[in-house]
């Protein structure tokens, strides 16, 4: 078999594979400081009215097609107004508008704080133009309003580009409890170490080819963060079963290569599966049609892959390298001497007790758990997309002071205003009645009409307006607003003209992108869940086993949907998180929560089912099986669970508001999988269904190939 043979050539050659993983480490580092880009969230929908929108002002406006800043003066101890602050921000104003690609500055006083000013700042640079020492420039630019005394922050699409988010332990602290978990698992101190030197080689190499990628093309800010949250957790997973596989098979008495390419064969084979299952499956986040999101899917499986053959091949290496000496560092010698001593004895430990108390109350504990599952999914029926803004960034940054500085001075929907272009034949104007429609319309407080050459283009045959909302950019009422002016108010005042009108800006983009994913997601449910049908039926020869397991995957999946919407949209605990205001459910997080979670979760599905398999064959008893399977594999995903739980959970306590969302929801779904579905809710339906578990049609058995996993 292709793996046996590889996992014992890396333990024979285990010299050569660790030198070429170092090797590997320095030539992407060395290509990180040569050719490393920088990072960048730039949302485009393709097809939607606020990318139209976009690309007309980037068309016809190339004064105005470019990205952002905002600059808020506050003066703490008199007006703005006074003599000797308006003179210092005079000479602001002036010294950011030389600055290169600044294609204009617009002052606005706040109309009722008179000590608040903002500079609206506008380039006609992309952000790989203007770069971070753009954001340098302003800053330093704003010297003669700082030497005033004046207080000075910045917000805007160039601050979020190039200001990053406040250093966050949450990686080492989740690095560190896994350490703890894994220690306690393997009862050895250089055993538990192996599957941490193999997940950090692992992240050297994935994490810092990210940087070279996005020196090539556009790739989120978020990317390096989700890669190593995700990435950290499965590289750690995918080694601890190889580690345990060899493990059990040395205290069989097998030879220490023998055990390597044994355990490569077996475990290795489950974790290729799961690998694979799981780069597919964020791959096919292309089907949501948002470049931002599949290349953040594309990233995330890069590493993925890069975790699987660092498991295939590293970890291989190193148990060649270490030989027995992986058990050394002892601890818990009672815990796993009692366990050893109980099973020898022919007492069931705990986790056959448990199987076999579920087995005799399958009912029960079925309906039980359903309840609780579908309880937890519950709030999910009232999810909202939006995209945080900069007033749910920590505070103390200076977005958070800039926006809520902006909100007490200008009103929310300064933070967040609208751009609609216009357009008409060559020569006329827009329609007469449009901006007063618009101003008219619930929900608006301001509207400033085309006026001047920076808002009607050359060729006078586009306009831009910008709307004021009344609410904050992630408001329901915002996105009830946009809704408004698409679907009546402007085709009213359009109609019977030649004109077209677009609503864009950011705020509308952040609406259409969760509109398109709203409207995506089942379809890449579907086809997430037809794969993992497809793939347990060649698996296990079986059709209830693969429809059972989709149906359990989705619920929960619907849990962790669930809590992630009662935390954040709904605030309960939101506090104890680190935030102080609701926010939206990003948009894409769903999406790609599932993607991740189908592959995690077929991963403890066919470790478990595998061994129930296994023991079926033999027996003939399905309950005789579950508990066998159960007890000889609850304790591996007990413990990996757990790892990816804090791992994950840790990431709960970033500053970042997408990444405690991606940390919350994939620990809870891990969570839930590994106890309330693997432990309770597999053990009671196999139990129900007995004999239909592994119906099989003769027709569907000689159409699907088979696929061993050991």
């Amino acid at each position: 078999m292709l793996l046996d043979r590889l996992g014992r050539q890396s333990a024979r050659h285990h010299r050569l594979v660790i030198a070429l993983w170092i090797l590997a480490v320095v030539l992407v580092s060395v290509g990180k400081g040569v050719i490393g880009g920088s990072f960048v969230d730039n949302f485009t929908v393709p097809g939607t009215e606020s990318q139209t929108a976009i690309d007309l002002l980037t068309e016809r406006f190339s004064a105005q097609s470019g990205i952002g800043a905002s600059v808020v003066i506050v003066s703490p101890t008199g007006s703005v107004s006074d003599p000797a602050a308006a003179t210092a921000i005079a000479q602001t104003q002036a010294k950011i508008g030389s600055l290169a690609l600044v294609s204009g500055v617009e002052v606005l006083p706040s109309p009722t704080t008179p000590n608040i000013e903002l500079l609206n700042v506008q380039y006609s640079g992309t952000f790989d133009q203007i770069g971070k020492s753009g954001y340098a420039d302003l800053v330093a630019a704003t010297a003669p309003a700082t030497a005033a005394g004046l207080d000075v922050n910045f917000g805007g699409q160039l601050t979020d580009y190039a200001v990053a988010p406040p250093n966050s332990p949450a990686d080492f602290i989740g690095l560190l409890l896994s350490v703890v978990i894994l220690i306690f698992a393997f009862g050895a101190i250089v055993a538990a170490g192996l599957p941490l030197i193999t997940a950090l080689f692992g992240l050297a190499v994935g994490v810092t080819s990210i940087s070279i990628i996005a020196a090539l093309t556009d790739v989120g800010t978020v990317a390096p963060l989700l890669a190593i949250m995700i990435g950290l957790g499965v590289g750690i997973d995918y080694s601890l079963f190889i580690v345990t596989r060899h493990r059990e098979n040395r205290a069989a008495g097998m030879e220490i290569e023998d055990s390597i390419a044994r355990a490569t064969g077996t475990a290795g084979q489950a974790v290729l599966f799961a690998g694979i299952t799981v780069v597919i499956a964020i791959t096919g986040l292309v089907i949501a049609g948002i470049p931002y999101v599949s290349n953040l899917g594309f990233m995330t499986a890069l590493v993925v892959f890069v975790m699987m053959i660092a498991a295939l091949t590293l970890i291989p290496a190193l148990l060649g390298a270490f030989g027995d000496r992986i058990n050394n560092g002892s601890v818990a010698r009672i815990f796993h001497r009692k366990e050893k001593v109980a099973t020898n004895d022919g007492k069931p430990n705990f986790w056959e007790r448990w199987a076999t108390h579920v087995s005799r109350h399958p009912w029960f504990y079925a309906v039980a758990t359903l309840i609780i599952l579908i309880t937890l999914a519950v709030p999910f029926t009232s999810i909202r997309y939006g995209q945080p803004d900069d007033g749910s960034d920590p505070v103390g940054t200076t977005q958070r002071i800039a926006y809520d500085t902006i909100a007490k001075g200008f009103g929310a929907g300064v933070n967040g205003p609208l751009v609609i272009a216009v357009t008409y034949p060559a020569g006329g104007s827009i329609p007469p009645n449009l901006v007063s429609s618009i101003q008219n319309t619930p929900g608006v407080v301001t509207v400033v009409p085309p006026s001047s050459p920076t808002t009607i283009n050359a060729a006078d045959n586009t306009a831009v307006i910008t709307v004021i909302p009344s609410t904050s950019p992630d408001a329901a009422a915002t996105t009830a607003l946009i809704n408004k002016l698409r679907s009546s108010t402007i085709p009213e005042a359009i109609k019977g003209t030649q004109a077209q009108a677009y609503v864009g800006g950011e705020t509308a983009t952040f609406i259409d992108l969760g509109d398109r994913v709203k409207d995506r997601l089942p379809f890449f449910i579907l086809a997430v869940v037809l794969l993992s049908f497809i793939l347990l039926m060649m698996v296990f020869h079986s059709v209830v086993i693969p429809a059972t397991a989709a149906a359990m995957n989705l619920l929960s999946v619907g849990a962790a949907y669930g809590v992630t919407v009662a935390v954040f949209q709904w605030g309960w605990g939101i506090e104890l998180i680190g935030l102080d205001a609701t926010i939206p459910i990003v948009s894409f997080i769903p999406m790609m929560m599932f993607a991740v979670l189908f592959g995690l979760s077929m991963d403890y599905q066919v470790f478990l089912l595998t061994r129930i398999r296994e023991e079926y064959d033999e027996k003939k008893d399905t309950r005789a099986a579950v508990v066998a399977g159960v007890s000889k594999t609850a304790r591996v995903i007990t413990s990996a669970a757990l790892i990816m739980i804090t791992v994950f959970g840790a990431f709960v306590f970033n500053p970042t508001p997408l990444i405690k969302m991606f940390g919350l929801g994939l620990a809870v779904a891990v969570a839930v999988d590994a106890t309330l579905v693997r432990m309770i809710l597999v053990p009671s339906l196999m139990e129900i269904f007995g004999k239909a578990n592994w119906w099989f049609p003769k027709w569907l058995n000689r159409m699907l190939p088979k696929i061993n996993i050991e």
